[in-house]
């Protein structure tokens, strides 16, 4: 009968190699699920790609639209400023759009 010292010198590679490849399967499962948490770059889209929200001001450039943005949200107002491709937007609700419209109309003249 052979004795367990015949065997030893195959003991430490197998157990490395399987407390390896448990590792290696236990990362996979971890890691495997779900995207990434790196945020992605924004990509602009058309004004229209934004759901309930409508346009109602197409700003110079992003400074003015947050200027109008903010002036809508001190109207009580919801409002976001959002960048498309046709170029900076401030968009609201259709129940808000005459007032905001009207909002700023009035503060522009």
């Amino acid at each position: 009968m052979p004795s367990w010292n015949a065997y030893s010198y195959a003991f430490g590679p197998l157990l490395a190699f399987g407390g390896l490849g448990l590792l290696v399967l236990l990362l996979r499962w971890a890691f495997g699920h779900g995207g990434s948490l790196v945020e992605r770059p924004v990509r602009p889209g058309e004004p229209s790609d934004y759901g309930l929200l409508v346009p109602v001001a197409a700003p110079a450039d992003y400074p003015e639209g947050e200027r109008q943005r903010r002036a809508l949200e001190q109207a009580g107002l919801r409002a976001t400023l959002a960048v498309t491709r046709s170029g900076p937007r401030v968009l609201v609700f259709p129940s808000d759009a005459q007032r905001a419209r009207e909002l700023l109309q009035s503060s522009s003249g």
